[in-house]
């Protein structure tokens, strides 16, 4: 590089005045000692005004557009005028761009709401949460009508995707949290019941349990942080990706083709996951009362049986079945209501799981009510 293109920034001041002469190729220039002494002097209480001059700059890259960012910004902290003296057009513009937007979000003022006024702004969210629950709800019954009349949108091999990954891909964390479960429950009861020397009705309370309630529910804790979150993120993140939006251009029901499916196949599999659980649950209480208490293999079984009774079971299999299709609705509601980003789907997916464990221990209250009443 010549003499002449070598970048040269000079600084004097004249008076008040600060000038700052830039010249030659301003190529990755890294004198940062000159900039340094530049705001010292703009920082002086008998500077009033900055002149820049550009006039003789040949090229310039991001490096002096760095140098005239940090003196406009000191002249700013300040308030000293800057004067452009035949400069080169592109640059000022480039300058006076990057302070023409405020890059700091403005801050939002929260409005501090009265008492009644926070109790109506919850009355009014609960509302619109239910509008949109039973709106959601009536969709998916329209679904199921246009399904049963041969009109429904809906393929064939989603309803077997969605009936795989809710079947039997669930079996292997299915036995393996309901034996765990039926081993805990009875020793538990065993630490009770030995004082007495009961111990032998282990079998009894851990079939009763299992089959009547603690089946169904493990399983509907599973379903739901699995499949049902699945369903949530799944759903989600089509929406992120416009794919609902594509569905809705086309003409297709949202309800008919995502939600449906995913609903019929968890419904379906899950009093079959619950009978497995069920059975689960009684060999790992079995694995208790043989190994640590010392019951007959036989005795066990036998006591088992004579506990087991159709009421419980089928009570079991049918909380199973409502667990489903509050998992599966909870799921896809969400999924369908997610927004438009990552985090979105990450709090859709979590209210997805959270609903529907509080749905299932109100639909279990609900049926223990009712068999309650008739006397089941």
């Amino acid at each position: 590089m010549s003499e002449e293109q070598k970048a040269i920034f000079l600084y004097h001041v004249k008076q008040t005045d600060l000038e700052l002469i830039f010249q030659g190729r301003f190529d990755c220039f890294q004198d940062s000692s000159l900039l340094s002494r530049v705001i010292e002097i703009i920082q002086q209480k008998q500077i009033k005004r900055v002149v820049i001059q550009t006039k003789d700059v040949l090229g310039w890259d991001s490096s002096l557009a760095i140098i005239l960012y940090r003196v406009r910004k000191e002249t700013e902290r300040v308030h000293i005028p800057i004067v452009w003296t035949e400069s080169t057009t592109g640059l000022k513009r480039l300058i006076e761009l990057a302070f023409s937007v405020d890059r700091k979000p403005p801050v939002v003022q929260k409005k501090t709401l009265s008492f009644l006024e926070q109790i109506g702004k919850t009355g009014v969210l609960i509302y619109q949460s239910c509008c949109a629950g039973f709106s959601f709800l009536k969709e998916v019954m329209l679904s199921l009508g246009r399904l049963l009349s041969g009109r429904a949108v809906i393929r064939k091999v989603d309803f077997l995707f969605a009936l795989e990954d809710a079947g039997y891909k669930a079996v292997p964390i299915v036995s393996l949290i309901s034996f765990m479960v039926g081993l805990i429950l009875a020793f538990v009861g065993a630490v009770q019941l030995k004082v007495f020397g009961a111990h032998i009705y282990v079998a009894s309370l851990v079939t009763i349990g299992m089959t009547r309630i603690m089946g169904a529910i493990m399983i509907g804790v599973i379903m739901a942080g699995r499949t049902g979150a699945s369903y949530a993120a799944a759903i989600g993140t089509m929406q992120v990706n416009e794919e609902v939006d594509a569905l809705k251009t086309m003409g297709i029901s949202i309800s008919d083709f995502l939600v449906l499916p995913r609903v019929l196949a968890l419904t379906l599999t899950m009093p079959f996951l619950t009978i497995l659980a069920d059975f689960m649950g009684m060999i790992g209480g079995g694995a208790v009362g043989v190994f640590m208490l010392g019951i007959a293999p036989q005795e066990y079984w036998k006591l088992s049986v004579e506990a087991l009774s159709l009421s419980h079971f089928l009570v079991g299999v049918f909380h199973g079945l409502v667990f489903g299709v509050v998992i599966a609705l909870c799921g896809c509601y969400y999924g369908v209501h997610s927004g438009r980003d990552a985090n979105s789907v990450g709090v859709s997916t979590t209210k997805a799981v959270v609903s529907a464990i509080v749905w299932m221990i109100v639909m279990t209250g609900l049926i223990t009510l009712v068999c309650e009443v008739i006397g089941i």
